[in-house]
Order: structure tokens, then sequence, then C-alpha cells
């Protein structure tokens, strides 16, 4: 008997006892359904969030001036560094060799009185000076009307986006797009209304307003502020190399010289991603765990089932054995059928655990439908383990039988 004719004996056997086989599979697929389930689920929610995450700038980074945290060395206080100007940061914007879009802005006012005609907001409001990437690199949604466009922020149009809170206060009942608003003595049109961010700390940008950068620097008149910019990559596979090019041009264009600390600090905007990443990494692997104690039981259940069919099936080893079948092929010919459960439980575990792993994942938190082929892969080789392993030891007890008592067997 070859190796053929022991799979196509295999399958005779699964059909020969149906309801036993389906149940035996059914165990199976429980256990991989399980995994691959939760494996599923898990990184469906992942690819919505890398999603999101780059939406929200997850591949920008931020070059803003080295702050002294008030440590003393040596005796000395900390180096303070002077702000960024703004001639440096439309140097850097004018200079990077890169494929990315250059947000440059400012906060010019943290305690503005926002007027519309008769009602006016808590003197709390937020001023910023921005150019057109602004709202593009912070992720920000514009609600109602439209951002500045390259030519108002050149030419330091008196037009602005408002905030959630802002907008509640002086128009709650009243459209707010080109409407004319009053802060910090100067009269601006209203083009734009972001949308809401309270869960954000501070209230997000619910209490901001944003002009353009040519127009906020007017604004500032009492003070030189800081400018901070944000570098969005087109293509995030380049971040590193992003980072050291800009690190290497803003060195150059702050003048520190060679062996000197950066006079300013660049940060990736990552960081919230990483940290989920490693969280959904445990995940997965209290999943596995979960999917391992199932397999694991289901191998046992396995293991029972094909020792009954080898004693149940003892007469028939002894006619095989008579025939001339070594106990190579014996063994080879149940651990094939062991196989054979096994696997028709992982086809159905694996559709189970695909359709259950992404149902989950786009209901609890609007996860997109994926098909996970390495842990499909994963799955099938597991189901072969489990076949070989539960399968080897009834497998071996029916090649050693001998095939004299076994033709006595009744």
């Amino acid at each position: 008997m070859n190796f053929s004719e022991n799979i196509k004996e295999g399958l005779r056997s699964v059909r020969a006892n149906m309801l036993r086989s389906v149940l035996t599979a059914l165990i199976i697929a429980i256990g991989i359904s399980s995994l691959v389930g939760i494996l599923t689920a898990i990184d469906s929610i992942q690819a919505s969030v890398n999603s999101s995450f780059a939406d929200l700038g997850a591949n920008s980074f931020e070059i803003e001036v080295s702050r002294p945290m008030g440590r003393r060395f040596d005796g000395r206080n900390e180096k303070t560094y002077p702000a960024i100007q703004y001639r440096q940061a439309l140097a850097y914007q004018d200079r990077l060799q890169l494929d990315a879009k250059v947000c440059i802005s400012a906060v010019v006012s943290v305690g503005a009185e926002v007027k519309f005609e008769s009602l006016q907001t808590n003197p709390n409001i937020s001023v910023i000076g921005a150019n057109e990437h602004y709202f593009s690199a912070k992720a920000i949604n514009i609600k109602k009307g439209r951002a500045f466009s390259a030519y108002e922020q050149k030419e330091g149009s008196h037009v602005v986006v408002i905030g959630h809170t802002v907008a509640s206060v002086l128009f709650e009942n009243t459209e707010p797009t080109n409407k004319i608003i009053n802060f910090r003595g100067e009269h601006y049109k209203v083009i734009g209304v972001m949308e809401e961010s309270g869960s954000a700390p501070g209230g997000g940008n619910d209490r901001t307003v944003v002009v353009p950068l040519e127009a906020g620097r007017l604004l500032a008149k009492q003070f030189v502020p800081t400018y901070a910019i944000s570098t969005v990559l087109t293509d995030a596979l380049e971040f590193e190399n992003a980072m050291g090019e800009a690190t290497k041009l803003m060195r150059s264009i702050r003048g520190d010289d060679l062996g000197e600390a950066d006079s300013f600090t660049i940060s990736r905007s990552q960081t919230l991603a990483d940290r989920l990443a490693d969280v959904t990494g445990y995940l997965k692997v209290g999943g596995g765990v979960i999917g391992f104690i199932t397999l694991l039981g289901a191998a046992i259940g396995l293991m029972n089932i094909m020792l009954v069919s080898v004693t149940e099936r003892t007469r028939e080893i002894g006619v095989r054995k008579a025939l001339g079948a070594t106990p190579f092929r014996i063994r080879q010919q149940f651990l094939i059928e062991a196989i054979v459960i096994c696997q028709i439980g992982g086809v159905a575990g694996v559709i189970l655990g695909l359709t259950m792993g992404n149902l989950v994942a786009i209901f609890l938190s609007g996860g997109i439908f994926i098909v996970p082929w390495l842990w499909i892969i994963l799955a099938f080789g597991v189901c072969l383990i489990v076949g070989v392993v539960a399968g080897y030891y009834p497998a071996y007890k029916a090649s050693r039988l001998d095939p004299i008592e076994s033709l006595r067997f009744e």
C-alpha cells in the first residue's frame, strides 16, 4: 500500500465514521478558530489604528527649540537655547530636500477674547498663526467651510478657522462662515470651523483660532513667538533617513558648532502608536496561549478517538498485515487519518476564525477586513503538528499489533 493509497484509505475511514470524524474535526476547528479569530481581530484592529495614526500625523516629526529641564551640571544651570526664528523656519522649508510637506506654526496669543457683534468668548482663546499645511499636519478636520489657501497664507489675508467652542459661543443659532469676528484689535472673516476635539487634553483645538502665519506674525507685537516645525513625509519608510537629513539641515541653519549638542529637539509622532503596538503584541501572546490550550484539549480528544479506532479496527489491521502490510505502512495509514481529520477541522476553523475575528474587530473598533495569511499558514501548520502528535501513539500501537492475535480479535 503506497502513500497515495493510504491517503485514500484515510478519507474512506473518515467517511465510514462520519459522525465521529465530524465531531473530532469540530474539536480541532474550535481550537483553530479561537487561535485564528483572536489573532485576526488583533491584526484588524491594529491595521485600523495604524491607518488612523497615519492620518493623525504618525508619519511626521516635530522640530522645536530645546527647553531646559531645570537641571544643574557642575554647579551651572543647563544651557538655554534661543527660540527658532521665523527666518530659520522658512530656510528649513526652502532647503529641505525631501518629499514632504512642512508646516510652520506659532502661538501668538494664549488669552485672547474673541467677539462677534454683542457676543464674546472668555479670555482663554489661543491664537495660532500657521501656514497652509497646518490642518493636514495636525490631522484637523474642517467641519464647516474650508481651510485657508497658500495664496491667503502668503498674502496674510484676514481669514480665520475657529474651534468648536468658539463657534458654539459666538454662533449658536447662526451660520458662522463668512461672518466677521474681532480679536486682538483686528477683524477677521470666518472661513471654516474645526471639528470638536473635546476628548483631547485641554480641549484640543476647541478653544483655538488659526490665522495665516503672515497675519499671525503681525499680532505678536509685544514678543517674538517661538516657531514650531512639523515635517509630514509622503513615504513613512524613509523616516529615519528623513530625521537625519532634517537634523543636519537644522544644525546648519541654527549655526550649531561641530561637537556641540543640538539647539533643538526632533520628536516623531509615533509614540502612542508604538505603545499600542506593544499592547497588541502582548494580546497576541495571550491569544496564542488561549489557542494553544484549546488545541491541547483537541489533541487529547483526537488521540482518544484514534485509540478507539485502532481497537475497533484490530481485525482489519490483522488482515492488512497478513496481506503483507509492513508496520511502517500501518503506522503511516493511521497517522494520515489523524492528519486528514485535523486538516478538515483546520479548514473549518480558519473560515470560522477569519469571519468571527473580522466581525468582532469591526464591531468593537471599526477595524478593517483583513485576511491574515501568516496566521492561516500557521493554523494549517499547527493542524499538521497536532495530527502527528495526537495520532502517532495510536498509529504506533496499531503497527505493533500481532497479526495472528489481531485476526482472532472479535
